[in-house]
């Protein structure tokens, strides 16, 4: 397939409003660098949640809101560092104020444009690394007109270092950023395994309705739970492996994936098993690993075929 193609079959935008005035941007396949966005719309303008991983997606993203009955002024809320939910920042414009967690700058910074070397056939367009000018360490508060937007980061780290989700109080809404995969494997090689159960933990106990998921359909607060059994699976493998001397590569080419079969991106389940196994040694918390080694065992997982990305 081409690139075009490719991305034809991620599927067009679907937008929801799922409290008033609070718009689910989502995409029904929600695999690898295909991620979605929330928006706010105010009196006085737009708060957008993550921007998108290409040129065209983030141009239809700021064509939406563009269309909304609000005010000119934007600001962005990215919940962690992955180019997907941020290389689009600047086309907003150069009088956004983007937000962010105190260690987004930093790992932006490290990470840069990593993501198109990873999948080049992708039309990325022009992506660029538009850093956050405000961050914060814990929580912050939104005020667009009455309502009230948390900014609350959960880590030290889960799917990231530098997790943030937005959570609506009033209308019970959360935008938990790739802290939630709806329909797709969850992914913590650059974070914690049991980082991301407390963060799970956590984000349950807010008492959330409706929840947005970094990636895939919007969904209630099933997801929860399907995520944190998810979770234990692999801690429960990780520990498995060790007893049997087997490497995380060795335990995921074995693996039944039962009640988790039908999530997308399954190669993932290589990367969760190296962090679970490092969390296993007594590494420190979200210790950095050789994440471009262990891509390249997710390659070996897939019987030599490089993750697919549908951006």
């Amino acid at each position: 397939m081409t690139a075009t193609e490719l991305s034809q079959v991620a599927g067009a935008p679907v937008v929801r409003e799922i409290a008033d005035r609070v718009y689910a941007y989502t995409h029904s396949r929600g695999g690898w660098c295909v991620s979605n966005a929330g928006v706010l719309a105010g009196p006085d303008g737009a708060v957008v949640i993550d921007t998108l991983g290409t040129e065209g997606r983030t141009r239809a993203l700021v064509e939406f809101v563009d269309g909304l009955d609000t005010g000119p002024a934007r600001t962005i809320v990215n919940t962690h560092h992955h180019g997907d939910h941020n290389f689009g920042n600047h086309l907003f414009g150069r009088t956004a104020v983007v937000i962010g967690h105190d260690r987004i700058r930093p790992e932006m910074i490290e990470t840069g444009l990593a993501l198109t070397k990873l999948w080049p056939q992708v039309q990325w367009g022009d992506v660029r690394v538009t850093l956050p000018s405000i961050t914060f360490s814990r929580r912050l508060t939104l005020h667009i007109g009455e309502r009230r937007v948390e900014l609350i980061h959960l880590g030290p780290a889960a799917h990231t270092t530098n997790d943030v989700v937005a959570w609506l109080p009033e209308e019970k809404v959360l935008f938990a950023g790739d802290l939630m995969m709806s329909g797709a494997a969850p992914f913590c090689l650059m974070g914690s395994v049991s980082g991301s159960i407390t963060a799970i933990e956590r984000m349950a106990a807010l008492g959330a309705q409706t929840v947005v998921s970094g990636h895939g359909p919007v969904t209630g607060p099933e997801i929860f739970d399907q995520t944190l059994r998810y979770l234990r699976w692999v801690q429960e493998l990780a520990a498995e492996a060790r007893s049997l001397g087997l490497t995380p590569l060795a335990i995921a080419l074995e693996a039944d994936h039962g009640e988790f079969a039908e999530l997308v991106d399954d190669e993932r389940l290589v990367g969760n098993l190296h962090r679970a196994d490092a969390e296993w040694a007594g590494g420190p918390i979200g210790e950095p690993l050789d994440v471009l080694s262990i891509f390249d065992e997710m390659v070996v997982y897939n019987q030599g075929q490089v993750p697919t990305c549908l951006a």
